[in-house]
């Protein structure tokens, strides 16, 4: 498979950036895979003006113009370098993302005077800082609050210049000295390539210390860009070192999680931005930038000095010099990414099915989609699992459950639903234990729900990463584990068999999730773990699936690190999931949604069956897309199911509704 490759040729890669510290190894484009005439024309539309550019591939240097060691004011992207200095406090544990900032800095946001009277400054934390959402005016000094933090995003200089300082009094460190020690010298970057210029805005000195702005300041040349780069790429790890918490590095890259909807200031300058925007890097999740990966995200600074980090490509792009316009409009980039995204030979270009046709199922005809029934307005998520009174249990995430509807939204609701799939009552189940109200990432969801003798399991993401309730009487009261899934497990979901847990393969519970921190971010693979029934509660008891050994049984382990891959879409093509059993045709059959932009009004997703939990996998529906949106979550629930197992319901959050529809499986 694809992934196998890639996941080699970063084994290769490790192996040679080891030595980076020296010059960069090189390839001809050819050889990375790359046509050196979009290159061409990618350095042709920067060459417009003066500057420098480097492009790295596989860890190789592929091809460069101008002088690679003349350092350029990289203005803003000043502030993705300075924030690695947050990456390291996270992994030395000298800071957190909720820490507030006043506790960390004892004259936090004055002068001026005014912002103590906004009452806001005790509500900044430093996430707030990181992300353009703590409410500071643009220029780097010392700016008024404009609103309160989280309630919008606007782009400044001093939130990071503020961070930078909190930062310094952390370590109680000049924040250069820490970075040349911890992160720039072990890449072989030297204060010839790279240097902070004197304070424009504050004081050279905090407490005593060197102070440095996050803002702007920072001097380098292309080749030092390119190394963070490769950094960031490689997921903070170097020379076999972990240099930056890989969390943190997935933070950066990603959309900022309950912030995303909030309005931008200066939207003309800064169109979208808090849907596109990360811890200090911009990113493409939301496809803004045509023709570029949706997992794309730079750093960007006042005439155009760009880091480019693009993981599904392996590729690197530094860039530096005069500008090519103002603000932050996505559209003045793609002249220059474009060429290089297409130059790309190896380049994954249109989805196609990761598994081969199913020996089972021939195809899958779906009813029309005029017949789809669609409840519950505006309620999301809906997992389901057949319970021990014969009705179906689910829950919903930011709505008002079924009608009659609730009189507040809640981020996390319960409902079951009674009846046959064409004349079905939803009940909503009020819960004090289990419930909230948090919207989006800001709230618990329900990813997985199973019941298992009466008892009625749910794993809950948004919770640092995944967290085990449970509740003995049907929803209306739950307990919560005492421990998480603190690695990956960023949307797990229950494997499902019949009426309480009827017709289960063995003793143990199976649990899978794309191999990522939260659910807001799409991976190359999905994870598996089981534990025994009755040991659920127990974090100890939990192992995790490694790989299939050569008599094609399933090796475990119980160190989570050992997780192997049990299904693959890459690259970064596996997104939200759920498994069911068919016991009519014996087979497991997985539902997995393609990511995009809006997935619950358009979008592609997959249906794939094996015959054991771990595989083989091979693919039973396929589409790019689908003639309605295929929801941001779907299973089909095993209560629907007809015996012969050729008539099942998909359930799915498809137009933000609950949303069923028929499906009939053509058998070969």
């Amino acid at each position: 498979m694809r992934l196998r490759l890639i996941v080699a040729g970063a084994a290769l890669t490790a192996s040679l950036v080891a030595a980076l510290p020296g010059p960069w190894p090189r390839s001809r484009p050819e050889e990375a895979g790359m046509d050196a005439k979009g290159l061409e024309a990618a350095r042709d539309f920067a060459m417009r003006v003066k500057g420098s550019g480097y492009v790295i591939r596989r860890g190789r240097l592929v091809y460069a113009w101008g002088d690679p060691k003349q350092r350029y004011d990289l203005k803003s992207t000043t502030k993705s370098i300075g924030v690695t200095a947050l990456g390291l406090a996270l992994l030395d544990a000298k800071i957190r993302l909720e820490d507030r900032a006043v506790d960390l800095h004892p004259q936090f946001g004055v002068p001026p005077e005014s912002n103590a009277d906004t009452g806001w400054l005790p509500r900044i934390t430093v996430q707030h800082l990181a992300t353009q959402t703590a409410g500071f005016d643009k220029k780097g000094d010392y700016q008024p609050l404009l609103f309160a933090p989280g309630t919008q995003w606007a782009y400044s200089d001093g939130g990071p210049n503020w961070l930078a300082e909190c930062l310094t009094l952390a370590y109680r460190r000049d924040m250069e000295e820490l970075l040349f020690e911890r992160v720039f010298t072990p890449l072989g970057i030297t204060h010839e390539d790279l240097a902070w210029r004197k304070n424009a805005y504050r004081p050279a000195l905090i407490d005593g210390i060197a102070r440095r702005e996050f803002g702007s300041g920072v001097h380098a040349n292309v080749d030092a860009m390119a190394r963070i780069g490769l950094l960031y790429l490689r997921e903070g790890r170097f020379g076999g070192k972990q240099i930056l918490p890989a969390s943190f590095v997935r933070m950066a890259r990603s959309v900022t999680l309950g912030f995303e909807d909030v309005p931008v200031m200066r939207a003309e300058d800064y169109p979208n931005a808090a849907r596109h925007y990360g811890l200090l890097w911009w990113n493409n999740n939301d496809g803004s930038l045509a023709g570029v990966p949706s997992d794309a995200f730079w750093s960007w600074g006042l005439y155009d000095s760009l880091i480019v980090v693009i993981p599904s490509l392996d590729l690197v792009v530094a860039r530096a010099g005069e500008g090519w316009g103002e603000h932050a409009v996505f559209s003045r980039l793609e002249p220059f990414l474009r060429p290089i995204v297409e130059s790309v030979r190896d380049r994954p270009r249109n989805p196609k099915p990761p598994y081969p046709p199913s020996p089972v199922i021939e195809t899958i005809r779906w009813a029309p989609a005029d017949t789809i029934v669609r409840r519950a307005a505006g309620s999301d998520n809906w997992p389901t699992t057949w319970g021990d009174d014969d009705a179906i249990y689910t829950a919903y995430g930011d709505g008002y459950g079924f009608e009659p509807l609730l009189k507040e939204k809640l981020g996390l609701g319960f409902a079951k639903l009674v009846g046959a799939p064409g004349s079905f009552e939803g009940i909503n189940i009020r819960s004090a234990s289990g419930e909230n109200k948090g919207s989006g990432a800001n709230g618990k969801k329900a990813s997985g729900l199973l019941m298992v003798k009466g008892v009625l399991w749910m794993l809950v993401r948004n919770a640092g990463n995944a967290q085990l309730a449970w509740s003995s009487d049907h929803a209306k009261t739950w307990t919560w584990s005492d421990w998480k899934f603190t690695t990956s497990f960023g949307h797990p979901t229950f494997l499902n068999f019949g009426r309480n847990y009827a017709g289960a393969r063995d003793g143990y519970v199976y649990v899978y999730s794309t191999d990522a921190d939260t659910a807001y971010l799409p991976s190359s693979r999905m994870i598996l773990a089981r534990a025994p029934a009755d040991r659920m509660r127990e974090r100890a008891a939990w192992e995790f699936f490694e790989r299939v050994d050569s008599a094609g049984q399933p090796q475990w382990s119980a160190d989570i690190e050992k997780r192997g891959a049990v299904f693959e879409n890459a690259p970064y093509l596996c997104y939200r999931t759920q498994v069911s059993y068919n016991a009519g045709l014996k087979r497991y059959i997985l539902t997995q949604i393609l990511p995009g932009e809006a997935p619950r009004f358009q979008g592609g997703f997959g249906v794939y069956d094996a015959p054991e939990p771990w595989g083989p996998w091979t693919t039973a529906f396929f589409t790019e897309r689908w003639d309605v949106g295929p929801g941001e979550s779907s299973n089909f629930p095993t209560k629907w199911m007809s015996e012969d197992g050729r008539t099942l319901y998909l359930v799915s959050s498809g137009e933000d509704h609950f949303s069923l529809r028929r499906a009939d499986l053509q058998l070969r």
